[in-house]
């Protein structure tokens, strides 16, 4: 089995992003997204956090982390979903099947109507939902 890993959060980027992490044999056992990856990231690693067992089990297989940067966090958001339907990482519960792929939705009430995100479906007549497919993959850091 491989080491354990060490996090250093300078290794990591204050910005927007993807991550992966993997386990000892490269497999990707979850994908998060993050506004501030550095943060985030910081937060899985940091001793007496309070963690629930399924995220205590997670941080123990975690050999390595990889990071894809976006340029915003709603880029990251679609980004995440698009790499957790292709990998389906073992601790991503949500987005696993097909009712929680993220919808643009624009309301048609408005004089000016505004486009906002949603994963939550509602008929109401009063909006257009239309499911975009992520963006291409960049090359991993």
């Amino acid at each position: 089995m491989s080491e354990e890993f060490k996090f250093f959060a300078v290794d990591y980027p204050d910005s927007p992003g993807v991550y992966l992490m993997k386990n000892g044999r490269g497999r990707i056992i979850y994908v998060g997204k993050a506004k501030r990856l550095r943060r985030r990231l910081s937060s899985y690693f940091q001793k007496n956090t309070g963690h629930t067992p399924k995220t205590k089990a997670l941080v123990a297989q975690v050999r390595s982390v990889d990071i894809l940067l976006t340029g915003t966090e709603k880029e990251a958001l679609l980004l995440e979903s698009g790499l957790i339907k292709k990998h389906r990482p073992r601790y991503n519960v949500i987005l696993k099947d097909d009712k929680q792929y993220v919808l643009f939705k624009l309301d048609k009430r408005s004089e000016f109507p505004r486009l906002s995100m949603t994963r939550k479906v509602v008929r109401d007549g009063l909006s257009i939902l239309v499911r975009l497919l992520p963006p291409p993959l960049p090359a991993p850091h």
